[in-house]
């Protein structure tokens, strides 16, 4: 982890009290997760001690501690995603993939993740790849949408 990207964030917080999620926000946005060194710097920087840092980055669900993929696969599990088939929309695109929930491809191109519910009820069963959302999906529709993902050359493709 180049030293001087995490610097340039924690210089912002100089001085200023508090601001651990913030900063854990910036962090993640730089590296694309948290790593261990960096949570061990901030909390030096933050005078706080390391468990207390690893506590709330590992409370929050957004936060990771390993790399993710280029892109997010998710696949809601809500009840109204659930009764309406998401258990097989989320085991084609492991099938897909070739990885678990919860993984991360070989090739660092895609993570999969299984959510409780991405609030979008009306339109399940529902999936997201990064920030679009992926309405009334079928394990065939969820096929098509990741084949197409991968002729679009989305950064390496999907296997």
């Amino acid at each position: 982890m180049p030293e001087t990207r995490l610097k340039k964030i924690l210089s912002v917080f100089e001085g200023k009290r508090g601001g651990l999620v913030s900063i854990l926000q910036r962090v993640q946005e730089e590296f694309g997760y948290l790593p261990e060194d960096a949570l061990a710097e901030i909390a030096d920087f933050l005078r706080l001690p390391a468990s207390e840092v690893f506590s709330v980055a590992t409370f929050y669900a957004h936060f990771y501690l390993t790399r993710r993929g280029d892109h997010l696969v998710r696949v809601c599990q809500g009840t109204a995603c659930y009764v309406r088939g998401a258990r097989d929309i989320l085991e084609t695109a492991q099938h897909r993939l070739g990885i678990k929930t919860g993984q991360t491809t070989k090739d660092y191109k895609y993570s999969l993740e299984r959510v409780a519910c991405v609030g979008s009820c009306a339109m399940a069963p529902v999936a997201m790849i990064d920030d679009d959302v992926h309405a009334k999906m079928t394990p065939l529709k969820m096929n098509e949408l990741l084949a197409k993902n991968k002729e679009k050359g989305s950064e390496g493709g999907l296997p």
